[in-house]
């Protein structure tokens, strides 16, 4: 069984870091099992293995953080559910994309429950919403922001980091980022697309999806 914990406030992210070290360490060592931890943050930046310093456009509106999750930067602040996914793949499987495709799923799920269709792209990391009231891009392409972020790192198969949905964040804040790296395209919130939901609601709505992607 997955041990689910919700921590209520904003969680600094350097306790966030240090709980999900002791907490995969000791499931390595059969000590612990299993757990998705449900948080927010203060606002801030973190950068991933991949984060190019050019992309951090605001280096002093914020604290940023070094994660050593894959990916570039990134924001988190209220307003944002983080869910920290801590995962077996001895148990699961030793496929690092059929993982990320399953964090996938399970934000696509839940936005689902949430009236929002979202989907993968193609060479984009993380789940975006398409926007056709808004005029299309250079190439012709509709306009597109992206609603949930994505960034995994692993150890001897152990899952750390997970992922993040936009709630009711206050979008102006990445401003002071190139988010994951991806210029050419906007960033959104349930709340910005006209479906406002409590972060409890979420919570549920994560809950249920997981157990429909991850336990079947």
């Amino acid at each position: 069984m997955v041990e689910w914990l919700v921590s209520k406030g904003l969680t600094p992210y350097p306790d966030a870091l240090a709980h999900m070290e002791a907490r995969v360490n000791a499931m390595i060592a059969g000590t612990a099992g299993e757990q998705i931890w449900l948080v927010e943050h203060p606002p801030m930046f973190t950068a991933g293995t991949s984060a190019n310093k050019a992309d951090l456009k605001a280096p002093d509106m914020f604290e940023v953080f070094e994660s050593r999750r894959g990916g570039e930067y990134t924001y988190h602040g209220p307003g944002q559910r983080v869910a920290y996914a801590m995962l077996d793949l001895n148990k699961r499987g030793r496929d690092v994309r059929a993982y990320v495709a399953k964090l996938e799923a399970w934000v696509i799920a839940t936005l689902a429950e949430c009236n929002v269709q979202a989907g993968r792209r193609e060479g984009r990391v993380g789940v975006w919403v398409d926007r056709p009231e808004r005029p299309a891009l250079p190439n012709g392409d509709m306009a597109e922001d992206k609603i949930a972020a994505i960034g995994v790192r692993i150890r001897r198969w152990v899952t750390f980091h997970g992922i993040s949905i936009n709630v009711a964040p206050n979008l102006s804040h990445y401003n002071g980022i190139v988010p994951c790296g991806i210029a050419d395209y906007g960033v959104t919130s349930l709340s910005d697309l006209g479906t406002p939901i409590t972060m409890e609601n979420l919570d549920t709505a994560l809950r249920r999806s997981f157990a429909d992607i991850f336990e079947k």
